[in-house]
């Protein structure tokens, strides 16, 4: 396990800032995401804790240690890509035993078997270890580029969207062994990712990355129900937060141009009237698309509410948040 602080971090390629002055740290033993989207700036700070980027400015210490003048194979960390990056001529026991042969580590042979072993059957792939890479499927293959770094048990896992490329149902699985995982070892671990789910359900802090600057750290559900500015809303929670002018609805604060609502933060029953334009059944809970003055609004209801489009019924804000012009929260 490892602790890790960003220092006042910067680093732009040419003209084009990718991090700008970041502070952040990590506990030991902590599972950090950072959310944002494509180009705000995740995968460069990975690259950057790694070594395989050069700040122009700022520190990045790992257990106290600055390791900006240290090789990647000095910092003790392992990565793990969006792709799967194994060797497809070799096995799935060679690729979980390749790092471990390196002239770095020098793992003695009777020591390469156990930790092969022990790493595949926490990833429940013990019994596919004599297979070729190319015969595993994608969940599988994505299993073992994640062995390939369990197996050399480093200070700090760095993880570059590893799940993005498999289908709904295998991310959902590989989350719940990424937790299980982590808990089991108790490593240090930073996982960057687009996905809101990803991030929601597996970290015990999220990052909300916005071009290159760390806007807000906290736990999902301060991240959730306490975002600083409009940005950060509107990056978790699905249904998408409902963005409305704050005069649609009495009592918001001075100051005040946006009110925003989660879905499950609009009371049906009183209020102002909106029409009924789109009914999604979703089994446990209906997803009502609404219209209220010419703007479109997502809230949920019971199952068994008798709707039809065209129908009118009226909405009042629970729990709202409001933000000022510049998309700054209001308390």
């Amino acid at each position: 396990m490892a602790e890790v602080r960003l220092a006042g971090v910067t680093k732009s390629f040419g003209t084009t800032p990718a991090v700008i002055d970041m502070d952040m740290s990590m506990g030991h033993g902590e599972f950090m995401v950072l959310l944002g989207p494509t180009g705000a700036g995740k995968t460069t700070t990975l690259r950057l804790i790694a070594g395989l980027e050069t700040p122009e400015r700022g520190d990045i210490l790992i257990d106290g240690r600055s390791v900006v003048g240290e090789t990647p194979a000095q910092r003790d960390v392992a990565m793990v890509f969006q792709q799967y990056s194994l060797y497809p001529h070799m096995t799935v026991r060679e690729n979980l035993a390749f790092p471990l042969r390196s002239p770095v580590l020098r793992t003695p042979p009777d020591e390469v078997r156990r930790k092969v072993q022990q790493v595949a059957e926490t990833l429940q792939i013990a019994h596919k270890l004599d297979n070729k890479a190319t015969a595993l499927s994608g969940g599988e293959m994505q299993r073992v580029s994640i062995g390939r770094a369990l197996v050399r048990d480093p200070a700090l896992f760095l993880m570059d969207e590893p799940l993005s490329s498999l289908d709904a149902k295998l991310r959902a699985d590989l989350r719940v062994e990424l937790k299980r995982i982590h808990a089991e070892l108790g490593a240090t671990l930073l996982y960057v990712t687009h996905d809101q789910i990803e991030a929601m359900t597996m970290a015990t802090r999220i990052g909300v990355l916005e071009n290159g600057r760390l806007v807000q750290i906290g736990t999902p559900r301060e991240i959730y129900e306490q975002p600083l500015n409009l940005y950060v809303a509107s990056r978790l929670g699905q249904p998408r937060i409902n963005v409305l002018p704050a005069n649609l609805f009495p009592g918001a604060p001075a100051g005040a141009g946006t009110i925003a609502l989660r879905p499950e933060h609009i009371r049906i029953g009183q209020g102002r009237p909106a029409s009924v334009v789109r009914i999604e059944h979703l089994g446990d809970q209906t997803r009502l698309h609404l219209v209220l003055e010419g703007h479109p609004v997502v809230t949920l209801s019971e199952p068994d509410l008798d709707l039809e489009p065209g129908d009118t019924l009226p909405i009042e804000p629970v729990n709202a948040l409001y933000f000022d012009a510049a998309g700054a929260r209001i308390a």
